[in-house]
């Protein structure tokens, strides 16, 4: 009886390994994991002390570690020719060797870097991240289809609170004393979580049940609960002094709220494994294949009517040029060069470009918004705090809600891309034209409608470009980000800002060049509400090129696209499951495995 226990326990474990929902929560905590140059804003005041560092070379820096996150077509076009492990072992080396030896740096082990090392180190410490982002997003697309912008949603949000939950993991593993120390957590972490759940991390064909959406709204309900409590923290601890032991505590509060999606992932696979183990009693039953309708042209009578192998004329296969402006339609997969050359694609980089780039722009600033407006240092943190956190709810409520109108009211995605950023508009304006306590609801909006848009630009491209080189697809699109931050940061916000600090005398208190009052920023704000809204039109524009394709079912072709049960078993999961789990859909034969091709 033992021995029966312990195999069947084996069986269950093995089962639940390979599961769908097991790849979730895995996918979930690599996602923490990528959410580390999140926490830039942390160590880099170290490297600014160290290294004697001005305002300029750390905003240089700054754009370095933009640039690298985004700059993601090399994991692209690896991914479409590897599978995801090897994603994994490229993105975790890269990630040890260039944080360890900024912390070799910081803390000095090695001799000081120059500016242009120290960049390499930070963009290429960023760039590790798209490595694990593109195994992670592409696979889990390609599981969830006809879901994928819930679970872009989920997965993007885990980022966006990854930065808070490394910082919390540091502050209960070294303390606050030595803030070094984080840039060693960051060098291992993330490495030793990739390494571990790689070979998890798959595309994994199964049959589809509607079940599925109330497990994902189950880990939305977890993934909220963790970011509200991870707002509670942060703020407490601005307010209070923590001893270790209460750190420690928070950090095991986190660890239990991370482990719910594992609890979940083995109640759904439990499911399956008894609906299995009661299958295996089931009794032979034969299995019937459905009749063909014969052609309507009657076949060739002899041989004569066949055309001799040597008479087929030579044809020549079509250079990967010759196509880009022969597309297909919207919906099928184009290539990189059909997508990257279209219509559609011009719409989202320019809507990314404003929408996005301003974002970033803004909350690279929102410190020294802060420090203008005579703001306290405990209120520019519960600035940061709010952003992060409201980014968090954007990306998982743009996931969830979108989804939802689309599917029942067939509102189109790009329409609610729009949205997104007349709402950043509106953050922006806050800024423009401050009033006492506006920056904490610019805070609030400009993180919320940021976090918006990035799953639902994500879910856009997979939906009209189709699935099979997403991978270097969306790579290639997020690049406009750096740029629109690069230009807004740097040749907008930051030259207007010098411009007005040289309008009030320059050099104050020792602190460089420095602007106080309203003024600082409204200018640059108010450009920046203008980029956005012409953001907002172009989203619009494309809602408007494709609100037929919308009109449709989207996601057609992946409901159709499921397994045929080959077996007794598979036949009596499928009558058997209704009774466990609701109702299953019907099973239809894809067209690619139709015997009429097969033939």
């Amino acid at each position: 009886m033992a021995d029966n226990f312990l195999l069947e326990s084996w069986r269950f474990v093995k089962q639940l390994a390979a599961g769908r929902w097991f790849s979730v929560f895995a996918s979930f905590l690599i996602m923490i994991g990528a959410g580390s140059t999140y926490v830039f804003g942390t160590y880099s005041r170290v490297m600014k002390t160290q290294f004697d560092y001005n305002q300029t070379q750390i905003n240089t820096l700054g754009f370095a570690k933009d640039l690298g996150s985004n700059l993601g077509v090399f994991a692209g076009l690896l991914g479409e020719v590897v599978p995801p492990w090897v994603l994994f072992i490229v993105g975790s080396f890269l990630n040890f060797y260039s944080y360890f030896m900024i912390w070799l740096s910081i803390t000095c082990r090695i001799a000081k870097p120059k500016l242009w090392q120290m960049f390499f180190y930070i963009s290429l410490a960023a760039n590790s991240q798209n490595f694990s982002n593109t195994a992670v997003l592409v696979t889990s697309v390609r599981n969830f289809p006809d879901r994928r912008g819930i679970i872009l949603g989920l997965l993007k949000g885990f980022v966006g609170i990854g930065g808070a939950t490394l910082t919390q993991f540091y502050l209960a593993i070294y303390g606050h004393e030595n803030p070094e120390n984080l840039v060693l957590l960051l060098s291992w972490f993330p490495t030793f979580i990739s390494l571990v759940f790689s070979l998890t991390i798959r595309t994994i064909n199964i049959h589809k049940s509607p079940e599925e959406l109330r497990v994902l709204y189950h880990l939305l309900y977890v993934s909220i609960i963790l970011a509200l409590f991870l707002l509670f923290l942060t703020i407490t601890q601005k307010q209070a002094a923590f001893s270790p032991a209460g750190y420690i505590s928070g950090a095991a509060v986190i660890i239990g709220l991370l482990l719910i999606p594992l609890l979940i992932a083995i109640r759904e696979e439990l499911v399956l494994f008894k609906l299995n183990k009661q299958a295996e009693n089931v009794p032979s039953t034969p299995v019937f294949v459905p009749e063909l309708k014969a052609s309507s042209k009657p076949p060739p009578t002899n041989n004569d009517t066949l055309t001799p192998l040597e008479e087929i004329p030579e044809t020549n296969s079509p250079s990967c040029f010759s196509n880009i402006f022969n597309k297909p339609e919207r919906g099928e997969d184009y290539t990189i060069l059909q997508a990257l050359f279209s219509k559609d694609m011009a719409l989202i980089f320019i809507g990314t470009l404003c929408g996005c780039g301003s974002s970033i722009a803004a909350i690279d600033n929102i410190g020294q918004i802060g420090e203008s407006l005579g703001y306290p240092s405990q209120s520019i943190s519960i600035f940061v705090s709010l952003v992060s956190i409201f980014n968090f709810f954007g990306r998982v409520g743009s996931g969830f809600i979108s989804e939802t109108l689309m599917s029942k009211y067939k509102v189109p995605r790009p329409l609610m891309f729009a949205l997104s950023h007349l709402l950043t508009c509106i953050g922006m304006l806050f800024v423009a034209f401050p009033y006492r306590g506006s920056i904490y609801i610019a805070s609030l909006i400009i993180g919320f409608g940021f976090g918006a848009q990035v799953p639902m630009i994500f879910a856009i491209l997979s939906e009209l470009f189709g699935l099979k080189y997403y991978a270097t697809i969306f790579n290639c699109a997020q690049l406009a980000v750096p740029i629109g931050s690069y230009i807004l940061n740097v040749h907008v916000i930051g030259k207007l800002y010098d411009v007005e600090a040289t309008k009030d005398g320059g050099i104050k208190n020792g602190k460089g060049l420095t602007c106080e009052g309203a003024h600082c920023f409204s200018g640059s704000f108010l450009v920046l509400a203008v980029v956005v809204l012409i953001g907002a039109l172009a989203s619009l524009v494309l809602a408007f090129r494709t609100k037929e394709f919308y009109k449709g079912d989207v996601y057609k072709k992946y409901k159709e696209d499921m397994w045929i049960p080959q077996s007794d078993m598979e036949f009596y999961c499928l009558d058997n499951r209704k009774k466990v789990v609701n109702n299953l859909p019907r099973i239809v034969m894809p067209p690619k495995y139709s015997f009429l091709n097969i033939i």
